[in-house]
């Protein structure tokens, strides 16, 4: 069989090809490399400007007043108080009934999905479930307004407009998905030859999932949790429409409250002018509620790598 004749312009055309895409592929790390730098100078930016302004503040402020101080008034003309536990308190608050609310749903959500829906079923519900993380967390809190609080005042006359039970429970079912999704495919992860064994001993569907698909998923369903918890404690449209704007200690969810992240939003929708104390103060509630972030985020590593299963 012949072998077919290529012109030395063809192959001087081939040569040229095979340089641009040499040259191209050398290219490419560069630029994903240039991206990720972009991603570690903004963060490193971030963290510049929190620090630095969060400095500022405590060279007017005393940082032991900052910790010790039980009441939160900047806005006081006669005497201005600094004392981040009111709002410290607020935002617990808010997370606690958050989490009692979304862990159950959650976990009973990804027990279904994982263990008995079928394959029809998870591929209508799961999407369907996950749409919830896709709502803008101010229709989530218009919703916490305007018609979740009335039905609770239905059941509970004394609970304010403004309250902690309201948005609690509203940000449950926002981060609902978050924990739903994630131990789902926690649960997923679990071979089946798991299963199979456990049902061969005779142990029912209920006692399979209970006592063998769970523990055997631990890391990824407790990973989820810290996760939406991390998610809960910074949410900010919700609170700032729902939970009212009084910095308390109480730990009466009926009564208005006010969260780190509603205080940060009423400072910067021009409460205060720039260069004031009251300005520097909403950097130093951002590094509280960066610490307490990043400590939410650390954890869910170490549990993820603590108790991760290898199959």
């Amino acid at each position: 069989m012949a072998t077919p004749k290529v012109s030395i312009q063809e192959m001087i055309e081939q040569n040229r090809k095979k340089n641009k895409l040499q040259q191209f592929e050398k290219l490419v790390p560069i630029i994903l490399f240039c991206i990720a730098t972009v991603s570690v100078i903004t963060t490193i930016g971030i963290l510049f400007t929190l620090f630095k302004e969060t400095l500022t503040f405590f060279e007017r402020v005393s940082i032991v007043e900052f910790l010790t101080a039980k009441e939160w008034y900047p806005f006081s003309e006669e005497q201005a108080s600094y004392g981040i536990f009111p709002l410290v308190t607020g935002t617990l608050k808010i997370t606690v009934i958050a989490t009692l609310v979304a862990v159950p749903i959650g976990i009973a959500s990804a027990i279904f999905l994982s263990e008995y829906a079928s394959e029809k079923t998870r591929r209508t519900i799961k999407p369907v479930l996950e749409v919830l993380a896709g709502i803008p967390t101010i229709v989530y809190g218009f919703f916490a307004l305007t018609f979740v609080t009335p039905v609770l005042r239905e059941l509970i006359p004394s609970l304010e407009i403004f309250n902690a039970l309201s948005p609690g429970i509203v940000i449950g079912i926002m981060i609902i998905p978050m924990i739903a999704s994630l131990s789902e495919d926690a649960m997923s992860s679990v071979p089946k030859a798991i299963r199979e064994g456990a049902l061969a001993l005779g142990a029912t569907k209920f006692e399979v999932t209970m006592k063998v698909v769970l523990p055997a998923a631990v890391s990824g369903i407790v990973a989820s949790i810290v996760l939406a918890i991390s998610r809960a404690i910074g949410e900010t449209m919700i609170v700032s429409v729902a939970a009212g704007s009084t910095p308390n200690l109480s730990w009466d969810i009926t009564s208005s409250l006010q969260t780190m992240t509603a205080y940060i939003v009423q400072v910067s929708t021009g409460d205060a002018g720039y260069g004031t104390t009251i300005y520097y103060s909403i950097y130093a509630v951002g590094m509280t509620l960066f610490i307490f972030t990043l400590a939410m985020n650390l954890l869910a590593q170490y549990i993820a790598k603590r108790f991760r299963e290898e199959y």
